[in-house]
């Protein structure tokens, strides 16, 4: 199986709207990736969509805005998310390192590294990459616990995180075009992310994969 053959047959039923949002996660291009990114650790999207009403609520609406919350409030804020706490710390660490590194979030997207995000604390290689990709607009794919999840099913085994990504990055792209028309890297692999997501929030339950997506990946084996 090629990377561009799982990408298609999870395109083909995938089943949300990428006319709405090609880009696939909420507010793409903006600081909120950043929020999302470390509020969605251990917990589902709904309860992040929660704290981030929450903050637009409390007027909290740019990097320098979180920067300024003291803990607490933050913490509050972020509830619905759960290891507030934790998340607060966190979150409120990195805004304030952003801004005293790089002032505002387009320098920010325009500037960052991979090592500079990677050796911010409570940021692993998923959220590295999703900021990246979403975030920043970089052509990067992300690996998260879905993915393997497929790979494990599928039968494929990475050595690394690395390795895993390098494999759907290898994407064979005139396919593709071919499918999907003019599409650039970076909203491939957003999109080929988000098709990863939802099939399996539609067909993975309880840590099980239901007969539909056996009998795909059987069809991809």
């Amino acid at each position: 199986m090629r990377s561009s053959e799982l990408f298609l047959a999870l395109n083909r039923v995938c089943e949300f709207d990428f006319s709405i949002n090609k880009f696939w996660w909420p507010r793409y291009g903006t600081f909120w990736v950043i929020i999302g990114a470390i509020l969605t650790q251990n917990t589902k999207w709904t309860n992040v969509e929660k704290s981030l009403l929450n903050l637009e609520n409390a007027n909290v609406l740019s990097l320098e805005d979180v920067a300024n919350l003291d803990i607490l409030s933050l913490s509050e804020l972020i509830k619905p998310s759960g290891f507030y706490n934790t998340k607060a710390k966190r979150l409120s660490a990195l805004c304030k390192n952003i801004v005293a590194k790089f002032g505002t979030f387009d320098e920010f997207a325009n500037s960052v590294s991979f090592e500079w995000l990677i050796s911010q604390k409570g940021l692993g290689l998923e959220s590295v990459y999703s900021i990246l990709c979403f975030g920043c607009r970089r052509e990067v794919m992300v690996v998260d616990n879905y993915t393997n999840r497929i790979f494990i099913a599928l039968g494929y085994e990475f050595e690394s995180y690395e390795e895993a990504r390098e494999w759907l990055e290898s994407i064979d792209r005139d396919e593709i075009y071919k499918s999907l028309g003019n599409i650039d890297d970076n909203e491939l692999f957003c999109r080929y992310h988000g098709v990863i997501v939802e099939f399996c929030k539609a067909h993975l339950k309880g840590g099980k994969f239901d007969d539909f997506a056996l009998n795909l990946f059987s069809e991809l084996s």
